[in-house]
């Protein structure tokens, strides 16, 4: 977290938000995905065929954020969380919610349920025709928004397009129109904000669907996993923000709105 801030003082932001994974979830992941990954294999259950996420820590992460706070004075470092399914952990995450200061709220979808099981869309498409995995993703927005109310803003609702298999016909968003425009109208008739993650592209496509479905806001997430991503694609994705009809607000951290 340090080294993102002295990375965000280096480029001239004026702040960075830490939107820490929270997730409840347990899921399958591909034995060979879990051989390669050193990270993945220290959160895997015995059966070594299923992750199972480590527990936040709330307090060491409000430590940290007030070290970073101390340390870089004239950057905005604000607190947060990215909840994975939190529809489906209401009770866990209001706990945590309890235990610290959250400036910035987003809901996730990395998982679907997989027979009595879940997992990732990258195991699901190997399982299932692809089409069929990102209707039901999208179909799950709906739901997600419907059932919690405690996320402000839904993360890359793309997500599973980052692993669309290179063996499949070529992705064609145009196949998706109306899958992603049901799940958009979800979002923006529940008054929350469309994250343009900017971690695997800048998808014009979804912007517009957005804006056309009636939402109003949109952050900017580049999905940074390290210091090296902060802000990755930020220019080309505000170009396209502008294009789109949604201007800055107040401050730098604001959402931009139409």
């Amino acid at each position: 977290m340090e080294g993102t801030c002295a990375r965000a003082v280096e480029m001239g932001l004026p702040a960075v938000a830490f939107t820490e994974h929270v997730d409840h979830t347990e899921w399958l992941i591909p034995a060979g995905d879990l051989a390669q990954s050193d990270h993945l294999q220290k959160f895997a259950t015995s059966s070594g065929a299923a992750i199972a996420p480590p527990q936040f820590d709330v307090e060491g992460y409000m430590a940290v954020i007030q070290e970073c706070r101390d340390k870089f004075p004239d950057l905005r470092v604000i607190t947060g969380m990215e909840m994975g399914e939190p529809h489906w952990h209401a009770e866990a995450l209001a706990g945590l919610l309890a235990r610290g200061t959250f400036e910035r709220l987003l809901g996730s979808l990395h998982c679907l349920p997989y027979g009595d099981r879940f997992s990732e869309p990258g195991y699901l498409f190997s399982q299932r025709p692809p089409a069929d995995v990102v209707r039901d993703y999208l179909a799950e927005v709906p739901r997600l928004v419907a059932e919690c109310d405690f996320f402000e803003v839904l993360a890359h609702i793309e997500y599973p397009i980052r692993y669309w298999p290179p063996g499949a016909a070529p992705f064609e968003w145009a196949a998706f129109e109306a899958d992603f425009r049901h799940a958009l109208r979800a979002l923006a008739d529940g008054g929350r904000v469309l994250e343009v993650n900017t971690g695997s592209g800048v998808f014009p496509e979804i912007v517009q669907w957005w804006r056309d479905e009636g939402g109003r806001a949109i952050s900017f997430g580049s999905d940074t996993h390290d210091p090296t991503r902060l802000a990755h694609r930020f220019p080309e994705a505000t170009a396209m923000a502008e294009a789109k009809g949604f201007r800055a607000g107040r401050h730098a951290w604001d959402f931009w709105i139409r």
